[in-house]
């Protein structure tokens, strides 16, 4: 058996590569088009355009998905390998509104562009890289509480230097964002798609966006560490008939005439 075939350790995997390729095929695609410079632009420069617009909206609208069930399989394991904890168990529900909000600020980037509706497209990265920093937290201090009964100090560990990699990613862009956008280089730069490194203002605006790489697989990084773990896990879906036939009504089956049917696994 493969390792992406035990349990469904397949979800986290294709969750960072289709995400990965979601990032590399619009910024190949752009660059072949000569609609952004090969070095270093904003990843939301690289989905501006089309057709390279449509490309990465649709993936990133599939990576969301996987996201949202990524998350809920972790949530539900860690409800099932601590059942009676309190604490970990509230931090447990938190982490999963955060990671679904984070998933949800993923869907506005895919379908706000930057140039079109700047406002919104920033909202939604701060919903997807802000608060999915967060949930990057909460994931690592519930490692923390769980070891060593149910986690290894090492996953403990890789997750924090995650964590750290993100928030100093965050920082230095947003440091750098801040001086950009200051004034001080002119104004209308967010429409800017090709800029010359002689030009004023080039070093801030490639430090931002080296920092906006480095934040997005930071984040993608981060579910790598999930593989080892859900390779320990299945989910099985139950599906109940209320009756023999779909055109009776419910009321019509007494209670004890009520059996489950067909059942199966995902």
């Amino acid at each position: 058996m493969w390792w992406f075939q035990q349990g469904l350790s397949f979800l986290p995997a294709a969750l960072v590569v289709w995400s990965a390729a979601s990032f590399v095929f619009s910024y190949i695609t752009a660059v072949v088009l000569h609609h952004v410079d090969p070095l270093v632009p904003y990843i939301s420069d690289t989905g501006t355009i089309p057709p390279e617009r449509c490309l990465f909206g649709i993936m990133l609208n599939v990576s969301a998905f996987l996201g949202i069930a990524t998350m809920y399989v972790r949530y539900k394991q860690v409800f099932a390998l601590s059942p009676e904890k309190l604490k970990i168990l509230r931090l447990n529900k938190l982490g999963l509104v955060l990671g679904w909000m984070s998933c949800f600020g993923l869907c506005i980037i895919a379908n706000f562009q930057k140039c079109i509706l700047y406002y919104i497209h920033v909202l939604g990265a701060c919903l997807t890289f802000g608060v999915g920093s967060i949930y990057v937290l909460v994931q690592t201090i519930l490692s923390y509480l769980m070891q060593p009964e149910l986690h290894s100090k090492d996953i403990f560990w890789a997750r924090l230097a995650v964590f750290l990699w993100s928030c100093s990613s965050i920082l230095s862009m947003f440091v750098s964002s801040v001086v950009l956008y200051s004034g001080l280089y002119g104004q209308n730069l967010v429409q800017k798609l090709h800029w010359d490194y002689q030009e004023r203002g080039y070093t801030p605006h490639i430090i931002s966006t080296v920092s906006e790489w480095s934040l997005a697989f930071s984040f993608l990084s981060f579910f790598l560490t999930y593989i080892r773990d859900f390779q320990k896990i299945s989910l099985r879906a139950v599906v109940s008939l209320q009756g023999q036939t779909l055109h009776e009504s419910p009321g019509s089956f007494r209670a004890e005439e009520q059996a489950l049917l067909v059942a199966g696994s995902i």
